[in-house]
């Protein structure tokens, strides 16, 4: 049951929020992104591996992988108006995989963390170039595909090495920017630096939700269980309508 979560629920996930955002444009793309679509299933397929103590303390170290995942965006859309896409995506790793080693040997109460994560985002928002036109995309027959498969590795390789990894180390890599890195390759080399920027500017203005969804599971996983997820996944589709109220327009 478990290995079957793993290769499917993700890749549906990220799936579905790319064939939406090709209607509604890439700063959908990146708002839907910044819902938990990976980093979900891994903290849940965590719980049912390794049990409520365990991805309680993964999802507190979720929230400072968020940050993270803000550098991650502002670094991909500035040096996207300067570099091609594989120099952009390899930085912008190189910049995320830094932070959250570094992270992983701080953990905070997840109060603590919450507060980092939203002001990251917040700060993102600010540090982001000026939007652009953006020129349509004509994705590729391959596009959808290649997330699915990605996502797909990216959660059996996390959930497989979370007991070697520890709860610090496997929670901070669950927002690891790879669905988030496949969808800003195929709008920066398909709708230039400013499609880049507005997927960018929809994740920073999205990681409210994610955060709650951390942050409710942190905090619920041990007294409810797997109650947990159900009251994070509302908790995710709310956040955004929350944090975009006071997410700083552009």
């Amino acid at each position: 049951m478990t290995l079957l979560l793993k290769l499917v629920l993700a890749p549906l996930l990220v799936v579905g929020s790319s064939l939406a955002g090709r209607r509604w444009g890439p700063g959908l793309t990146g708002l839907l992104v910044a819902l938990p679509l990976v980093a979900g299933p891994i903290l849940l397929i965590t719980y049912l591996e390794q049990g409520p103590a365990f991805v309680a303390r993964a999802a507190s170290a979720s929230l400072l992988g968020l940050v993270s995942l803000a550098a991650f965006a502002v670094v991909f859309a500035r040096v996207s108006r300067a570099r091609g896409w594989v120099g952009t995506v390899l930085q912008g790793w190189l910049v995320c995989l830094s932070l959250d080693l570094a992270l992983s040997f701080a953990p905070v109460p997840a109060w603590v963390a919450l507060g980092l994560a939203l002001a990251a985002a917040w700060a993102g928002t600010r540090l982001l170039p000026l939007p652009g036109e953006v020129r349509p995309v004509t994705p590729s027959w391959w596009d959808l595909p290649a997330r699915a498969l990605v996502t797909a590795g990216l959660v059996l390789a996390v959930t497989t090495a979370a007991g070697r990894l520890g709860p610090d180390l496997t929670g901070v890599l669950a927002p690891f920017p790879t669905a988030l890195s496949v969808v800003a390759v195929f709008a920066l080399a398909q709708g230039g630096p400013p499609a880049a920027a507005a997927t960018m500017r929809g994740l920073l203005r999205g990681l409210g939700g994610f955060a709650a969804f951390c942050f409710l599971v942190a905090v619920l996983a041990e007294p409810l269980g797997g109650w947990a997820f159900v009251l994070a996944a509302g908790g995710a589709v709310a956040g955004p309508l929350v944090y975009r109220r006071h997410a700083p327009r552009g």
